[in-house]
């Protein structure tokens, strides 16, 4: 971190301290845990669950996940002590916290492309891992050879762009992959979960791949104060203002938060040192 964006962060606090309902938005996978070939197995980095924890559990904090996932799958992995609002599908998919749901639905002439497509890819996905979203056809390439990859990339876009063209569909490439989708992006989710709260209350965005660039530029653009934070082992260009590595790095930034929104929990955290302590000595004089 340069001494600029240890500047920016320090504002930032500053503004989250005396906050009423600061919002903590945040990315899944490659954020909060590093990418697994099979997603299901991609557990919080060691220390961030717990920190998110007491940051629920302790704080005003408004905690919301914007996922690229179907939104269902990122609470059994979170495993935090009450469900979160998650925005999944890349924001095209709200999960509320008692179970509510709501998804965007597809113009006709989209959603007969979707399907066409999907029948095509389970058939034959040209080596590559094909996912099928409720928004969403998608292709993977993570873990091919560079050569092999290209030639998956190469045979989804020539399949993909011609049907982009489609009204209501668009091509999201991401890291060794690409969609083709319906709905909201993650820029939109942002503007959608900021517009529910005042235009007083800190914003904080932290995301890792290309499909999280319109989530930084959405953050930007705020009147609320704000932060968006790139959150990836090696820096490329970005439009966020911070560069943290994970899981470090993370694990600070989400430290930082909790004290500047809980200094309660803080002092119960050090009283209870102090009587351990206390104990301890009591124990070896008495």
């Amino acid at each position: 971190m340069n001494p600029n964006e240890a500047e920016q962060l320090e504002n930032f606090f500053s503004s989250v301290r005396s906050a009423q309902a600061p919002l903590l938005l945040l990315d899944y996978d490659g954020t909060l845990a590093d990418f697994r070939i099979d997603r299901f197995t991609a557990r919080p980095w060691s220390g961030v669950r717990e920190l998110l924890s007491h940051i629920q559990s302790e704080t005003r904090t408004e905690l919301r996940v914007i996922t690229g996932r179907p939104a269902s799958e990122i609470n059994p992995l979170l495993q935090l002590p009450y469900p979160v609002e998650i925005w999944g599908l890349h924001g095209a998919e709200r999960l509320y916290t008692d179970g509510r749901h709501e998804l965007q639905e597809a113009p006709p002439e989209a959603q007969s492309k979707l399907d066409e497509l999907r029948a095509i890819l389970r058939h034959d996905s040209f080596g590559g891992r094909f996912e099928d979203k409720p928004n969403a056809a998608v292709m993977h390439w993570r873990g091919h050879s560079p050569h092999r990859a290209r030639s998956i990339e190469q045979r989804t876009r020539a399949l993909f762009e011609p049907a982009s063209e489609v009204n209501g569909l668009s091509l999201l490439p991401f890291e060794s992959g690409i969609e083709l989708r319906v709905g909201r992006d993650k820029g939109g989710a942002v503007q959608a979960v900021v517009e529910q709260f005042s235009s007083d209350e800190p914003v904080a965005f932290l995301g890792d791949d290309l499909t999280d660039e319109s989530a930084f530029r959405a953050i930007n653009s705020l009147e609320n104060p704000s932060m968006s934070v790139l959150v990836r082992r090696a820096l490329r260009d970005t439009s966020a203002r911070v560069w943290l590595k994970p899981p470090e790095e993370l694990r600070w930034f989400l430290l930082q938060w909790l004290k500047s929104t809980s200094g309660s929990w803080f002092e119960k955290q050090a009283g209870l040192h102090a009587a351990m302590h206390a104990s301890s000595n009591h124990a070896a004089h008495g």
